[in-house]
């Protein structure tokens, strides 16, 4: 059963990674600072938007808005994402397996280049069973490495509407199992990671998530997370959205064609077409979002206006002088 909330997002597809539930579920991000988790993400993305296996880091600060981000710091975050491995364990039945995430990590001149272990490739490319979708512009407002790794967590358990685990356990996720004062202060722990990423992830993503605490006694030995995901839908394509400006911006580059009609009501109906058509200038603007759904109707309305516009000019027979249909605007 999956609860649900009030909560409306646009995921943006083009600005998004997909990994497999092994992956989501395997602390990959243990150990990871958020400009790490950060660099792995952004080589996901780049690889499956393009197939590329190099970017430039200023495109890298750009899509996280990093600042200063130096020739030391890349250094540091490719070393620990070189020793990053990928395990599944199934120790039950006795058996796990481990890689290495990248065979190679180079830097020069502010181009990384990588290259993935072939075996980890699967799990981000050509995937057809479970996994889950990672939109970028809503994880690089996170502040907190915690926060992404706790949403990384949640969207893995898909289908699932609360959560059990030991306060160990999740210390183990959160990699912070080596920390004395969150170990022996229960308090402290919540307040520094467990409350400050469920607060950005009920901030800025479409989950909401609060917890009980499962006590013995009067300790603390874990925590029942619960989650309710909210309503999410996909953002418009580029490429909609650019499909959409070239009608537009062709009509109005014959706007006198289709209002220099002869019949008055044949003109009016253009003149109300190409304002209609105006109106619909403000979806193909930034920061204006729409989804890929409004996107197609918007292509099919405008097309449809289009095609009346030619069909009003070709039914008028005159050639009357040119109508300054601006004058009429109210």
């Amino acid at each position: 059963m999956v609860r649900k909330n009030e909560k409306k997002k646009i995921i943006s597809y083009e600005n998004s990674i997909l990994k497999s539930n092994e992956i989501s579920m395997a602390k990959l991000n243990k150990g990871l600072t958020l400009n790490q988790m950060q660099l792995l993400a952004y080589a996901i993305y780049s690889t499956q938007q393009s197939g590329n296996t190099e970017f430039h880091k200023a495109d890298f600060e750009r899509k996280f808005n990093i600042e200063k981000y130096q020739t030391i710091h890349a250094k540091e975050d490719a070393q620990k994402l070189l020793a990053l491995q990928f395990s599944i364990e199934d120790l039950e039945n006795d058996y796990f397996e481990y890689w290495n995430v990248f065979g190679s990590i180079k830097y020069k001149e502010g181009l990384f280049t990588f290259r993935w272990n072939e075996d980890f490739v699967p799990h981000i490319l050509e995937l057809k069973e479970k996994y889950i979708t990672t939109d970028l512009t809503i994880t690089s407002q996170f502040k907190s490495g915690f926060s992404w790794i706790l949403y990384d967590y949640l969207k893995a358990h898909y289908g699932y509407w609360h959560k059990p685990i030991s306060k160990d356990a999740l210390m183990r996720l959160f990699g912070v199992e080596d920390v004395k004062s969150y170990s022996n202060n229960t308090g402290l722990f919540k307040k520094k990671v467990l409350d400050m990423a469920i607060a950005e992830i009920n901030q800025y993503t479409e989950l909401q998530v609060t917890y009980k605490e499962l006590k013995q006694g009067r300790a603390i030995i874990g925590f029942d997370l619960h989650w309710s995901n909210g309503s999410t839908s996909i953002s418009a394509t580029q490429k909609q959205i650019n499909e959409l400006k070239i009608i537009i911006d062709a009509v109005f580059v014959d706007a006198l064609k289709y209002i220099d009609i002869n019949n008055q009501q044949s003109r009016e109906r253009a003149i109300k077409l190409v304002r209609e058509l105006e109106g619909y200038r403000q979806y193909t603007d930034k920061p204006i979002c729409i989804t890929k759904e409004r996107a197609d109707f918007l292509l099919v309305k405008c097309n449809t206006i289009l095609k009346e516009l030619e069909n009003l000019k070709e039914q008028d027979h005159n050639k009357p002088s040119l109508y300054n249909w601006l004058e009429e605007r109210e």
